[in-house]
């Protein structure tokens, strides 16, 4: 009887809490979306019950792992590529894919560096990574950071000087903190990442004619549980989401745009 009592007074219990609180929505996002989106998923979850776990890395990245099995609910990429990538392999919920972010392109130097405003020439660079000084940004053929620094210096006509000196890192934090630690004097990242570490500054904003728009496609996964994704989508692009991304330095694309807003 005592058994039955607990079995009884758990069943109780259980049925207090409500079903939203079991589901958890699992997000993999360029590392550039790190802080907007932690601070938006804590909303949403208080708002919701639903909790929302990330994995931020560099898009190329994760879309392999979810081409691999990993099980992610909702994937934002830091560019059409590696969206284009899951789609044509029919790993994520067309209807639900929107371009919802832009950002920009900029030069980051440690803080208290003496390195004046970018002039974007080979002369510029040279002197302001001096004898052996490193560029840190993505890698170059597949981390849309690298991809689209590539991009830029290439039409600016830089690429040839500056590719050997390149220390290109996994994904775009990961080439912030080279800059911000001082391991690097300057780096290539977006203006959001910039604003994200008191320990850089910009010292450069490229030409958006110079690389192709930085646009971030979200879409819920095709092997998504739940309803969390698709609720935690339509959260961010509402404008219960705005603020998070606005304060963030990101730029949010109007619905119904395709192109990015800089």
């Amino acid at each position: 009887m005592r058994a039955l009592s607990l079995l009884f007074v758990a069943g109780l219990l259980g049925g207090l809490v409500p079903a939203a609180a079991a589901e958890t929505t699992t997000v993999f996002a360029a590392a550039s979306l790190k802080n907007a989106l932690d601070d938006a998923g804590k909303a949403f979850t208080a708002q919701t019950g639903i909790a929302v776990k990330a994995s931020y890395a560099a898009s190329s990245a994760l879309a392999r792992q979810i081409e691999q099995g990993a099980p992610a609910d909702l994937f934002a990429s830091a560019d059409l590529e590696w969206m284009d990538y899951l789609a044509a392999r029919k790993l994520i919920r067309p209807e639900t894919r929107v371009n919802l972010l832009a950002n920009r392109l900029v030069v980051v130097a440690q803080k208290d560096a003496r390195v004046g405003e970018a002039s974007f020439t080979a002369d510029w660079f040279t002197r302001a990574l001096g004898a052996d000084g490193r560029l840190a940004t993505g890698e170059v053929n597949s981390v849309p950071i690298g991809k689209y620094a590539k991009a830029a210096f290439e039409t600016l006509g830089l690429w040839g000087g500056l590719q050997p000196r390149l220390a290109q890192a996994d994904n775009v934090r990961a080439a912030l903190s080279l800059v911000s630690r001082g391991e690097a004097p300057l780096g290539v990242v977006y203006e959001s990442d910039a604003k994200s570490d008191p320990g850089v500054k910009v010292v450069g904003v490229f030409p958006a004619d110079s690389h192709p728009p930085v646009v971030y496609p979200f879409a819920v996964t095709a092997e998504a549980r739940g309803t969390g994704a698709a609720r935690f989508l339509d959260f961010l692009k509402g404008p219960a989401g705005r603020p998070f991304f606005e304060a963030q330095g990101f730029g949010v694309i109007d619905a119904g745009k395709s192109g990015a807003t800089q």
